[in-house]
């Protein structure tokens, strides 16, 4: 499994980079650099995100993270990342931004429905602002809204957005929430199991890459 890993790495940014450039020649603009939106969350996921990055070269740029309001942790450990990446790439660029959070831990499914509508109708307006190439995420419930704010503008021909989910490396036998409502609309579906990939045929297995 380790001996996976940095092959991995180096196969996640020759999948992206073909997904953005197709999307930008059927909107006839130019090739990248490519504007990325990446969805951080509470927990692990912003760590396992940057981790990501991390393979990416400065043609991903300008980076627009966002995250929900209440969280405290994910902004310190952006801009730390960014601060490191700045000495290697001089001109990087990046925004944070926070939207509200579709869904707190424990809290009940019909009062989720209307924090998640809400959520949404923030997001829209940002995502059009934005309007990223690329949206990458790894399963925390605020990407749930910018995906699908993202799907919106695509169906009314305003922007198309490649949508690249990756499930976190901690869903071994099942996807998570956020995974099994964006299986369906994301353009590509990475899991990090082999056992996913059996269950879930549209995903792709690269195999560890977090």
């Amino acid at each position: 499994m380790e001996l996976l890993q940095p092959a991995a790495l180096l196969l996640l940014p020759l999948l992206l980079v073909p997904l953005a450039l197709v999307a930008r020649r059927r909107s006839g603009r130019r090739t990248p650099p490519l504007s990325l939106l990446v969805v951080a969350g509470s927990g692990g996921h912003t760590t396992e995100i940057l981790r990501l990055l991390s393979c990416l070269s400065e043609s991903y740029s300008p980076r627009h993270y966002v995250f929900a309001d209440s969280d405290k942790m994910s902004e310190a450990k952006i801009r730390s990342f960014e601060q490191k990446r700045a000495e290697t790439f001089p001109k990087s660029q990046f925004t944070l931004h926070r939207i509200p959070r579709s869904r707190e831990v424990r809290q009940s499914w019909i009062s989720s429905v209307v924090t998640t509508l809400y959520s949404i109708l923030y997001s829209l307006p940002l995502t059009n602002k934005l309007k990223p190439d690329l949206i990458l995420c790894n399963g925390p419930g605020t990407c749930v809204p910018v995906c699908i704010s993202a799907l919106l503008l695509g169906l009314l021909g305003i922007k198309r957005s490649i949508i690249v989910y990756v499930e976190s490396i901690c869903r071994v036998e099942t996807l998570s929430l956020s995974g099994k409502i964006l299986y369906y609309f994301s353009d590509y579906f990475i899991v990090q199991w082999p056992h996913l990939k059996e269950k879930y045929p549209k995903s792709v297995y690269l195999g560890r890459i977090v």
